[in-house]
C-alpha cells in the first residue's frame, strides 16, 4: 500500500509540474511579431566632422512576444553580407521605441571597418533590431535594413583592458600592454610578449587596480578581483577577453610564413623572428610571384590574409596575398597595433 501511496504521489507530482510548464509556455506567442526598423537618415549618409554632435536617431515598431514583458532592444550593425557574424552595437535601450547615438560615436564604431581609415570610403551595412526578454527566449530580430555610411578620419579611439602582470612589473598603468576592442562591443583582443616563464597577469578596466578581473577555480571563466591568470613558457601570447560573458583565452604563438610563393610551397612554413623593441615579426626570403599566408604554430588553426586586395592589413582567415614579382624580401608582420598589418619590402 505504501508503494502505491508513493507512486500516485510522485504521478500527481509529475503532473503538476507539467501543467506549470505548459501554463508557462502558454503565456509565449506562438507567432511573436518582430520589430520594424527606421533608418530616417536614408539609404545613403555622409557623416561629417563638423557634425560630431549631431545625434543620428533609430526609431522601431515594438516586438510583441505574447505578453507584457521588459524588452531590451539593440539596433546592431554589421557589413552587408557578413550574415551579423560581427555584429557591432549602435544604441540600446529597454521598453522605449527610439535611441540615439553621436555622429561621432557612430563614426568611432564605422571607420575601424574601412582597410585604409585615412581615407575613407562607402561602407555598405546592414542594420536590424534585436529584441530580448531573458535568457531563456529565443530573440526577436526585425528584417535587415540596408544602409551607405561613408565616416570621416580622426584618430580611432578603441576601447582598451590594460593587462598588469609579473612579466611588466605589475604596472596597470602601462599603456603598451593592452588589448582593445576593434568593434567596441565588449570583445577584446591583441598580442604581448610575455619575456619571463610562468607569468601571472590580470585585466582591468583602467589604468588601476578599482575595476579588475582574474581567473579562479575554472580556467578560461573570469571573476571580479579574482585570482591572478597564469601563463606558461615566456613568447608572444594572443589574448582574447569576452567581457559581456566574463569569458577568456590565451595562446602562445609563434609565425611563420606558408605559400606556393615560398620554396616550400604550402606544405613546409619559413618561420619568422620576433623583434621585442619593434614588435614585429620578420624573415627574410626569397619569393617567386605567387601567393603567401601567415600562420600561428605551423596550423591553420589561427592564420591571417589580405581580404582588401594587397591593402596591407591583416583578416583572420583572409585571402592569400600576392606576391607582387619574384626577389629577395624582408616581410613584415606586424600585430602590435589595434588594425594587424603586413609589408612585402623587396631588397
Amino acid at each position: 500500500m505504501k508503494k502505491i501511496t508513493i507512486l500516485i504521489l510522485v504521478l500527481g507530482l509529475v503532473s503538476f509540474l507539467s501543467c506549470k510548464k505548459d501554463e508557462t509556455k502558454a503565456t509565449l506567442s506562438s507567432s511573436p511579431n518582430a520589430s520594424v526598423l527606421n533608418l530616417a537618415s536614408g539609404a545613403q549618409v555622409v557623416l561629417k566632422k563638423s557634425d560630431s554632435a549631431v545625434l543620428v536617431t533609430y526609431t522601431w515598431s515594438a516586438s510583441s512576444f505574447g505578453q507584457v514583458v521588459v524588452i531590451g532592444y539593440t539596433v546592431e550593425m554589421d557589413l552587408v553580407g557578413n550574415n551579423f557574424k560581427n555584429a557591432i552595437p549602435v544604441v540600446q535601450a529597454t521598453n522605449v521605441l527610439t535611441a540615439s547615438i553621436t555622429t561621432w560615436d557612430l563614426n568611432q564604431k564605422i571607420l575601424p571597418m574601412e582597410y585604409d581609415p585615412k581615407n575613407p570610403t562607402p561602407m555598405n551595412l546592414e542594420f536590424r533590431v534585436k529584441a530580448v526578454i531573458n535568457a531563456n527566449i529565443a530573440p526577436l530580430y526585425s528584417a535587415v535594413v540596408p544602409q551607405s555610411i561613408t565616416p570621416y578620419f580622426v584618430k580611432i579611439i578603441y576601447p582598451i583592458l590594460f593587462v598588469p602582470g609579473s612579466y611588466q612589473g605589475w604596472n596597470p598603468a602601462d599603456s603598451s600592454t593592452v588589448v582593445t576592442s576593434k568593434s567596441s562591443n565588449g570583445l577584446y583582443e591583441g598580442y604581448i610578449w610575455f619575456g619571463i616563464d610562468n607569468a601571472l597577469f590580470k585585466y582591468t578596466q583602467g589604468p588601476n587596480w578599482n575595476t579588475n578581473w582574474g581567473d579562479t577555480g575554472q580556467k578560461g571563466i573570469l571573476v571580479p578581483g579574482g585570482d591572478n591568470i597564469a601563463a606558461g613558457l615566456h613568447g608572444y601570447y594572443k589574448l582574447d577577453v569576452d567581457l559581456p560573458n566574463l569569458k577568456h583565452t590565451f595562446l602562445l604563438t609563434a609565425w611563420s610564413l606558408i605559400g606556393d610563393a615560398t620554396s616550400g610551397g604550402w606544405n613546409t612554413d619559413t618561420d619568422m623572428t620576433y623583434d621585442t623593441i619593434a614588435k614585429t615579426w620578420s624573415a627574410t626570403v626569397n619569393l617567386s610571384a605567387a601567393n603567401i599566408k601567415f600562420r600561428a604554430n605551423h596550423k591553420w588553426d589561427l592564420n591571417y590574409g589580405d581580404d582588401g586586395t594587397n591593402s596591407g592589413k591583416l583578416s583572420v582567415g583572409g585571402a592569400n596575398i600576392a606576391v607582387p614579382a619574384a626577389g629577395n624580401y624582408t616581410v613584415i608582420l606586424n600585430l602590435s597595433q589595434p588594425i594587424y598589418k603586413y609589408q612585402l619590402k623587396k631588397n
